[in-house]
């Protein structure tokens, strides 16, 4: 055999094994009644690969829509939004910089509120070429990026909420370009310490004992390192002050090493502990501990750190406070929210019990096609199956069973088209190699940018959980509970660095908040818009976890529900008013991005989509939407305004949407603020959004008219339960028992009472 004809046959063994691979892959994988595909079908677009990693990275699934998602799938990655410093990864090392406020005129004649990445010190190794920034690790709210370059590397340290960066180099000393002259300051304080003033902003380096810093030109600096000493870090500092430089050099050389969030869920006194653990090695000196940075949402009324709290950045995200801690706390009171309201009756409404039986006729009537005709995606979809689910509850509390089987038969079959996987509809698809599952047809850049995930997926979990609390086999293994199962996997894996699925994927543990696009792209960093359909996807992990005994799912979806509230309130709305810049004139945000806030969605400057992005779905558990009253009203009486401004200088989308569009939400939206209102402003055959229903808007607003708003100062000793409260002090207290024994419930102001499995438990109270 000639060298030629062995080689071609090794070839085509090669080539043969390959194909039975991808052969193999083709193949339908078979879960309980459910079915997934590895890799896309023909003509699909598959998930874009992240290759910027190092090879210890690259054993873990990639860590998609986080903050710093950029790094591993830009060869050219965008800058980093860190708080309160940005960095960014470049051919020439790494860009540091501290941003400043910047308030932009928008098309829409409002303001934006911009920190762009602008002007920054560059640091680079002075012995070798950095090489192509990779991500080299990854924990709770810290990272690592690799600039290998062969056997060279410098490995820096950027930590969320720190104002510092840490180096490591294999060998030589370090370069510091700035972008205009520096003035050194408080040259005699620590030899150790370079400290600049450049551009009206401060920042100091920080070497090892031995460091020689050397000026090149005004622009330019050396930092001589010693031998066996390859390290250094730099801060951004609030001030010039030569206490603020003492204090940023006791805590200069606590290089972080991890960082942990860690989170519990006291059943009894309905809260969530979250601890923040940063693990730090000291390079020289003393162990003086890291200083972190803290935001509005971790300090505001807390009082494990009053009176420790030291210099204060102005952020993007607020004030961010400084506390010379490896560790601190926060709680927050978990009010809960119960899946569904009691009946609505003559006695409690009396004068609207027939207009609602009339809608509950008229949704009925159309339910199946509607259902049939929502979009293409697997976002509509799940929208359409939660809007089924929630009218079959209405029709479920007002006594008609028949109907409700008649609704959950519908959006069951539903949902097993797109699970099945042999449906003309859609599909699901899991690729290995980057750990993400999808759900095809692609919208939304949902597969091509891993998009959406949390919202999409939110609704189905939901949905199914609710199913279940009617048809519990529905969700066994054998039949769709797999499936379901790893869709959670795809969004709430709490297992770090496994292969399979990253850790919480769409969560920012140290924001609080989740972030949407899965690549991380954007100038102004990673973004996130419909707030309130995160907080649907937790609702839905609350429900699951429950439902099936998974105490630990329930618990993480306390936490992410808990906690997202807490920053919605900060960052989106604002309501303790710590947040918004003076300039800032709108009542809320609707678009939250690393370095930027914005009134505006992605596909319309509609001001009545851009308010309502962040109210819908509204259902019995986004009463956390009415915790402060007067913000509600506030926030809807600029509507007007608003959209006689964007009715004079837009250029409206062919066909417009309709004049009162989604004011079913904006009157459920009212109603935690004021139910008798609400009820005045809803127009029966008006415009319904595509996840609400007549029958469920009514049913919402004529349930809080009877039981009063929202009463968040009393919590009871299980998850599922909401408290009202009518103008004359009289209060409705409601427990749901998704367990399968007897439920002892304490309110925290003394009422109790038992609920049995399967049921919603009722108590009133006089004043």
């Amino acid at each position: 055999m000639t060298l030629n004809n062995w080689a071609g046959r090794a070839l085509q063994a090669v080539l043969g094994a390959f194909c039975v691979v991808l052969a193999a892959q083709a193949q339908p994988v078979k879960l309980g009644a459910g079915t997934y595909f590895l890799q896309p079908k023909a003509g699909d677009k598959a998930v874009p690969q992240a290759p910027f990693r190092t090879e210890a990275m690259l054993q873990r699934a990639a860590p998609t829509n986080q903050w710093y998602s950029t790094l591993i799938f830009d060869p050219k990655p965008e800058a980093l939004f860190v708080q309160p410093i940005t960095v960014k990864a470049t051919p020439a090392g790494l860009e540091f910089a501290l941003p400043s406020k910047e308030a932009v005129t928008s098309v829409r004649q409002d303001v934006e509120i911009r920190y762009p990445h602008r002007d920054p010190l560059v640091i680079s190794p002075v012995a070798f070429e950095p090489g192509k920034a990779k991500l080299a690790a990854a924990d709770d709210w810290s990272i690592g990026i690799s600039f290998a370059n062969g056997a060279d590397d410098m490995r820096t340290t950027v930590v969320r909420g720190h104002p510092y960066v840490s180096m490591q180099l294999t060998r030589g000393d370090l370069r510091l370009r700035l972008p205009a002259a520096g003035q050194r300051l408080h040259e005699q304080a620590d030899a150790r310490v370079l400290a600049l003033k450049v551009g009206g902003k401060t920042y100091a380096l920080f070497g090892p004992t031995g460091v020689k810093w050397e000026a090149v030109s005004p622009t330019e600096w050396l930092a001589r390192l010693p031998a066996g000493a390859g390290y250094a870090s730099v801060a951004a500092l609030p001030d010039d002050q030569a206490a603020t430089l003492a204090l940023f050099t006791r805590h200069a050389y606590a290089f972080i090493q991890q960082t942990r969030v860690e989170w519990r869920y006291d059943e009894a006194a309905s809260r969530v502990e979250t601890t923040f653990k940063a693990t730090t090695r000291v390079m020289e000196g003393p162990d003086n501990g890291p200083l972190l940075g803290l935001y509005p949402h971790q300090w505001f009324r807390n009082a494990s750190v009053e009176g420790r709290l030291g210099p204060t950045f102005d952020t993007v995200r607020g004030p961010l406070r400084l506390l010379a801690a490896s560790e601190f706390k926060t709680a927050t009171t978990y009010n809960g929210f119960v899946p569904y309201w009691p009946a609505i009756t003559a006695v409690t409404a009396s004068a609207r019990l027939d207009e609602l039986k009339d809608v509950m006729r008229k949704d009925l009537a159309t339910a199946g096609r509607e259902l049939q005709r929502e979009g293409r995606s697997a976002y509509w979809a799940g929208k359409g199956l939660q809007r089924t689910l929630k009218l079959a509850e209405v029709f479920e509390q007002q006594g008609d069973l028949a109907s409700r089987d008649r609704l959950l038969d519908m959006l069951k079959k539903r949902a097993e088209e797109w699970l099945g996987g042999d449906s003309s509809r859609g599909y699901v698809q899991r690729d290995k190699s980057l750990g993400v599952v999808s759900i095809y047809p692609e919208e939304f850049f949902a597969v091509t940018e891993i998009n959406d995930h949390h919202f999409w997926y939110g609704y189905w979990i939901r949905v199914a959980a609710e199913v279940a609390l009617r048809d519990p086999s529905w969700i066994e293994k054998d039949r769709w509970g797999g499936m379901i199962e790893l869709l959670i996997a795809d969004i709430a894996t709490t297992e770090r660095g496994r292969a399979d699925f990253p850790f919480l994927r769409n969560w920012d543990a140290y924001e609080s908040h989740t972030w949407a696009n899965g690549v991380g792209k954007g100038e102004f960093g990673n973004n996130n818009e419909s707030s309130s359909e995160s907080i649907n996807a937790w609702v839905g992990l609350i429900l699951w976890g429950e439902i099936t005994g998974n105490q630990a799912l329930r618990d993480l979806g306390i936490y992410l529900y808990t906690s997202e509230i807490e920053a919605i309130n900060h960052y989106w709305f604002d309501i303790h008013g710590l947040v918004f810049a003076p300039e800032y004139k709108n009542a809320e945000v609707s678009l939250v991005f690393g370095g930027m806030y914005q009134h505006n969605t992605w596909w319309t400057d509609d001001p009545r989509q851009i308010k309502g992005i962040n109210l819908l779905p509204v259902t019995t558990a986004h009463t956390y939407l009415g915790r402060d009253p007067a913000f509600v009203k506030r926030s809807l009486a600029t509507l007007p305004a608003e959209t006689a401004l964007w009715n004079r200088i837009a250029k409206k989308p062919s066909p417009p949407p309709p004049k009162d569009i989604w004011q079913d939400i904006f009157a459920m939206y009212l109603a935690l603020a004021d139910p008798a209102e609400a009820l005045k402003t809803w127009e029966r055959w008006g415009s319904v959004e595509l996840g609400s229903s007549r029958s469920y808007t009514l049913n919402f607003m004529l349930g809080l008219e009877a039981k009063g708003l929202p009463d968040f100062t009393v919590t009871a000793n299980t998850p599922l339960h909401a408290v009202f409260k009518r103008a004359d002090g009289s209060r409705t207290y409601l427990a749901f028992n998704a367990r399968k024994t007897p439920l002892e419930v304490r309110f925290s102001d003394g009422k109790r009472m038992t609920v049995a499995p399967g049921t919603l438990g009722r108590l009133s109270s006089t004043p």
